[in-house]
């Protein structure tokens, strides 16, 4: 393709090739060639493009209102002409510097109003100009001297058009409502005085008294003249709030009292029964809260889901309200829609101070009635000084969820100690425990759970405090304890539990012997996962859950550690095909072949007769010491 180049005037268009003669530049070197030719093109003229540009400037501009619009058809835009490469590289790095700031058309008559030029409204009422037309948002000249706070130019617009003053704009505010939305006392007194309605409210039902206590800065003389000229004080905005309402959120005093005096009623409520002594508690405001009390508020106050004002106040941990309201006899009974009271938020909240404060005013049998104990919320949420202010209060440690509580959890927990253990939390196990926590009430015991996390302590202290090393799962049944299902996968901790005296014989007591064994059920990972019919789950023998892909490569160490500790035991036909499937595994099925060495059999013998729960006391037999290490398991490795 040859390189095209055509002149018109000062203007080139260039070929695809000449832009390939500069792709080697730097941007630096770009930039200095465009201001050059940039330079040598001023000495020729302007260019079609600019001198649009130049017309453009100069056209009128247009103005915002209707009555000022510009009668003047659009002028046709020229079509651009073609650019050169120098002219394309000015306006990529450098168009923001030349280009040239059109002023903004400011309206005379909005100018007149912002500077408070009240001669230049009469000339132009004078000379029969209309200046009650509203713009495109529905704005007067009456509202923009309001908003402004030009009192001497919104008196002449009131005079002029008198039926305007309660005009709406769209979003149907007042002149009233935005003189006291700005703060504009004196405007504010104006329209007041000239007749303006003080309760029309806007769309969100907002009234300009609403607004004088919901703004920012304190409007304390708004309010006052608003009340004065009988605005109503009990008027709800779309959330149904009352100018009171927010008053009482900012904790006012001065507006409150002058609301109050002005006959607002402090029991009014909002569309969820909220009433200000409410607000007041729930967002901590003391003194608005004493006012309130002070002037007969009912101080057990329930909004719609019955949750009362003192609940709010626990919930927020706001404690000098929570002290202010039990001194004026709230009720600390009374429980929300979910049957909680306040103690029980405060719990969860962790707010020891505030379950100090409740503790002697709250009842035992409401407690009970709720179906859940504090000390489950404060377990649950690891408040360990709350916990010990409960026990220390002498609450049932071993209170169970009500079942339709038990139900909102997959592994249906029922006490507190298992929501300690769920959380590994050590200390407050420990907490639970010595205050007589039974560790087997739970449908699935809190030892298996310590189990799967890995924690020796909390093990051992489950154990120590009598937890079943033979636990079982009712919902999904083993023939084997769950304990060992639960340690498979470490076999030191297996090993554990096995020197402590965890019973394997039945891992090798399978349903099926030398037979062959049905193909294993579906793993079910869901606690609350039943069948569709009725009937009762089947037992899961232990070569079943061997078999799992998971855990089959360690079948054979897995047998090897439990057959230490049983007597003469026979293996399943599954179970010798784990053994034959790795040659090393060999030893371990001659290890199983009876009969089992005397002493070893004299061992067990020993163990079982010392029983499950008393074999740490192992130590305290009269004994030679390597015939106790012998049957403590502890010269094997």
């Amino acid at each position: 393709m040859a390189t095209e180049i055509s002149a018109r005037g000062s203007q080139r268009t260039i070929g695809h090739e000449e832009y390939s003669l500069y792709s080697s530049l730097s941007e630096d070197e770009l930039m200095q060639m465009a201001i050059e030719q940039s330079l040598a093109d001023k000495t020729r003229g302007p260019t079609t493009a600019e001198a649009t540009l130049s017309a453009r400037a100069n056209r009128q501009p247009a103005h915002f209102y209707p009555w000022t619009r510009s009668t003047a058809p659009p002028e046709s835009s020229p079509a651009p002409a073609p650019m050169g490469l120098f002219q394309g590289v000015m306006q990529k790095y450098s168009s923001s510097l030349f280009k040239t700031s059109q002023t903004a058309p400011v309206d005379p008559m909005l100018k007149a109003i912002k500077d408070g030029n009240e001669e230049a409204l009469r000339a132009m009422i004078k000379e029969g100009k209309n200046l009650a037309e509203p713009n495109k948002e529905g704005w007067l000249l009456l509202h923009e001297a309001a908003y402004y706070g030009q009192l001497g130019c919104l008196k002449v617009l009131q005079q002029a058009y008198p039926a305007t003053i309660d005009q709406r704009t769209l979003q149907e505010e007042t002149a009233l409502y935005l003189a006291t939305c700005r703060g504009h006392l004196d405007c504010l007194h104006l329209l007041l005085q000239a007749g303006a309605e003080p309760d029309i409210s806007n769309k969100s039902r907002e009234t300009p008294l609403y607004k004088g206590t919901a703004c920012e800065r304190k409007n304390v003389e708004a309010v006052r003249i608003l009340v004065q000229h009988n605005a109503d004080t009990n008027h709800r905005c779309n959330r149904g709030w009352t100018a009171l309402h927010e008053s009482v959120s900012r904790n006012d005093l001065e507006v409150i009292e002058i609301l109050v005096n002005g006959g607002a009623k402090v029991e009014s409520k909002n569309a969820y029964g909220i009433t200000p002594l409410f607000v007041a508690a729930q967002s901590g405001q003391l003194e608005a809260l004493r006012f309130l009390a002070k002037h007969g508020a009912d101080i057990n106050t329930q909004a719609s889901d019955n949750a009362s004002a003192l609940y709010e106040a626990c919930k927020n941990e706001h404690e000098e309200v929570v002290e202010f309201l039990l001194s004026q006899g709230a009720d600390a009974n009374k429980t929300n829609k979910d049957g909680l009271l306040p103690l029980h938020v405060a719990s969860k909240k962790g707010n020891c101070r505030i379950v100090q404060m409740l503790l002697p005013v709250t009842s035992r049998t409401r407690v009970r009635r709720s179906g859940i104990s504090p000390l489950h919320l404060a377990a649950e949420r690891n408040n360990d000084e709350v916990l010990e202010a409960l026990l220390s209060a002498r609450f049932d440690v071993n209170a169970p969820l009500a079942p339709e509580r038990a139900r909102l959890y997959e592994d249906r927990r029922s006490s507190a100690l298992y929501f300690a253990v769920v959380n590994n939390n050590v200390y407050a196990t420990e907490l639970l425990l010595l205050a007589g926590a039974d560790p087997n009430r739970d449908l699935i015991s809190p030892l298996l759970v310590a189990i799967r996390h890995g924690c020796l302590r909390t093990m051992q202290l489950l154990l120590d405090h009598g937890a079943n090393i033979d636990a079982y799962i009712a919902t999904h049944p083993t023939a084997f304890p769950a304990t060992i299902m639960f340690s498979m996968k470490c076999l030191s901790l297996l090993k554990f539990l096995m020197d402590l005296g965890c019973n394997g014989e039945p891992c090798f007591s399978c349903l099926y012997g030398n037979g062959p064994h049905p193909p294993a059920p579906p793993p079910s990972s869901r606690f609350n996962d039943m069948p569709a019919s009725c009937k009762e789950p089947s037992v899961v023998q232990f070569c079943e859950i061997l078999s799992a892909p998971e855990v089959s490569r360690w079948a054979g160490p897995i047998i090897d550690v439990l057959l230490d500790y049983v007597g003469n035991v026979q293996l399943c036909s599954r179970l010798k095909e784990h053994i034959d499937s790795f040659e090393d595994w060999a030893v371990i099925k001659e290890k199983a072949e009876p009969p089992r060495p005397l002493a070893h059999l004299c061992r067990l013998r020993v163990r079982k007769a010392i029983g499950k729960y008393r074999i740490k006391l192992l130590d305290t037999l009269p004994l030679p010491g390597r015939l106790i290490r012998y049957l403590k398991y502890e010269n094997t490795q």
